[in-house]
């Protein structure tokens, strides 16, 4: 037959079918008792009409697909097909089950080749993920295992299957189609000569399932976040930045933003407050921005909880309670919470000129719009961060940063989309443009500030899904789809969380109380 002659449907089975459908399982399991008698088929649709799925050619049944509704906790332990099995061979669905158990799959001979199969089973899976069933369940016959039955145990013909070195129709089609083997059965089904009675357990895990909450407490799927390209500008007073700060703030607002982010160390054009001369002292200079830090952190937690947005609030300068300055990222939450991230890796020009100390702690903050991070800058320069912080479930890195060059900035752009790629994460890269000559340390400012994604079908060609114009103050938006990264963490193209060879490296956080002299060797 060739393909130009095929006029393939998929739809549900209905009852009308039962005579084709005893024909076709007749062919099929002729050495397993053949065909479901009608009421039981009967049945199946009635309780369970989604789960009955059927490929016709020109009006002739091909493909069929039978699946029931179970508890995954009783059919993901040991059991046998009869579990399955009522009174007068009728099958029990559950109708409040929280999975599917696929009971057959049946493609007409003459059809095979065609992937009929695989369409049935990815009929299977949208199903199950429409339905918000936890998984789908088989128990799968491996036919092809009394060939090897005097030199392999079942343990070891499955483990060979799975490597490629014995082909097993049914086993070896399960596994290509992202199904796991989750234990062996015994005696699972007896008459079953060829497998031995013999069965895997298969399990296809929605990794969308949501299980049943109130909808207030559910995960967010879309998030949207806002951005300030802030522009440096000399400022007559506390106010008057703050009320530039609070414009931004009330614009995002206004877009229903979940996140407000601003650059790094945006408010240093409060050092032009001294004059020229006191300028020249740059450590004096940077401890005078850093007493303006306290009634910025009040003002942003004001503005979030008032306009109902989260901030990330650029970074700002604190004096920490040992008398040394830190670089100090802070996320405002929008019920009125306060968190702090400090810059970890310090350049040189800030350890130079102002003596900045690097931070020592490392966290994913959970948010009402999804688990997110924040790297100040060049600490997004050090893949080890944005690994340490994908192993907490991440979803959104936030890196406010601040660059003079254009080589500066695209060193911080390029390992910012790497940490995308290589994490599976929204990365959000937040900058300031401008000139102020007039301020010692702030002469120029290189930004083009954007929202990375991971790079896959699911995702723009490039993986930027949004960047400014260069050197020109705006905000920009960007809807981030949660489910995205679920789905590309677990069926993308590449999965680079997932297949890291942790047999032969691991990364983690070290234990940093030998500061202060603590001994780490318990």
């Amino acid at each position: 037959m060739s393909l130009e002659e095929l006029h393939l449907n998929l739809r549900n089975l209905t009852s009308d079918d039962y005579e084709q459908l005893k024909t076709l399982m007749d062919a099929v399991y002729h050495d397993l008792g053949g065909s479901w008698p009608k009421h039981t088929i009967d049945k199946l649709i009635q309780e369970f009409p989604d789960g009955q799925i059927a490929i016709e050619d020109d009006g002739m049944l091909v493909g069929v697909a039978l699946t029931v509704q179970v508890d995954y906790d009783e059919f993901s332990n040991p059991h046998k097909y009869d579990d399955l099995i009522g009174h007068r061979e009728t099958i029990l669905n559950d109708s409040d089950g929280d999975a599917m158990y696929g009971l057959d799959v049946l493609i007409h001979p003459d059809y095979r080749g065609y992937r009929l199969g695989r369409r049935l089973y990815e009929a299977r899976k949208e199903l199950c993920r429409s339905h918000n069933l936890r998984a789908i369940l088989a128990g799968g016959r491996i036919p092809e295992y009394h060939q090897h039955a005097k030199e392999l145990t079942p343990a070891e013909y499955i483990d060979k299957v799975s490597r490629k070195e014995i082909y097993d129709p049914i086993l070896s089609f399960q596994l290509a189609n992202d199904f796991q083997v989750k234990r062996l059965l015994r005696k699972y089904l007896p008459e079953d000569e060829q497998s031995r009675g013999y069965a895997t357990l298969l399990e296809w895990n929605n990794i969308l399932f949501e299980p049943a909450e109130s909808v207030l407490d559910t995960r967010p799927t879309q998030v949207r976040v806002g951005a300030v390209q802030w522009q440096m500008r000399e400022f007559a007073s506390v106010e008057a930045a703050l009320q530039q700060i609070e414009y931004f703030v009330d614009a995002l607002s206004d877009y229903q933003s979940d996140f407000a982010v601003f650059p790094e160390l945006f408010n240093a054009p409060l050092m032009g407050l001294q004059d020229r001369a006191a300028q020249q002292d740059q450590m004096g200079a940077i401890r005078f921005l850093a007493g303006f830090t306290e009634r910025f952190k009040t003002e942003l937690s004001r503005m979030a909880v008032s306009y109902n947005i989260n901030i990330v609030g650029g970074s700002m300068i604190e004096v920490g309670d040992d008398d040394r300055l830190y670089n100090i990222a802070y996320l405002f939450h929008r019920d009125g919470e306060i968190e702090r991230q400090a810059k970890l890796h310090i350049t040189p020009q800030e350890r130079r000129d102002w003596v900045i100390e690097g931070g020592d702690n490392l966290q994913v903050f959970d948010t009402d719009a999804g688990r997110v991070g924040i790297l100040i800058c060049y600490d997004v320069e050090f893949p080890e961060l944005g690994r340490l912080l994908a192993d907490q479930d991440m979803d959104i890195l936030f890196v406010p940063f601040w660059t003079d060059t254009k080589n500066g900035y695209l060193r911080v752009r390029h390992c910012a989309q790497a940490r995308a790629i290589e994490n599976e994460c929204y990365v959000v890269l937040c900058g300031s443009v401008g000139n102020l000559p007039s301020i010692e340390n702030l002469d120029i400012q290189y930004a083009q500030s954007a929202v990375f994604s991971p790079s896959d079908f699911a995702f723009p060609h490039d993986a930027v899904l949004a960047e400014t114009t260069p050197n020109t103050e705006m905000i920009f938006f960007s809807d981030l789809d949660l489910t995205r990264l679920t789905v590309v963490r677990a069926e993308g193209s590449v999965t680079n969380l997932k297949d890291r060879r942790k047999d032969l490296f691991d990364l983690r956080w070290r234990d940093w109380s030998w500061k202060s002299g603590a001994n780490l060797e318990e």
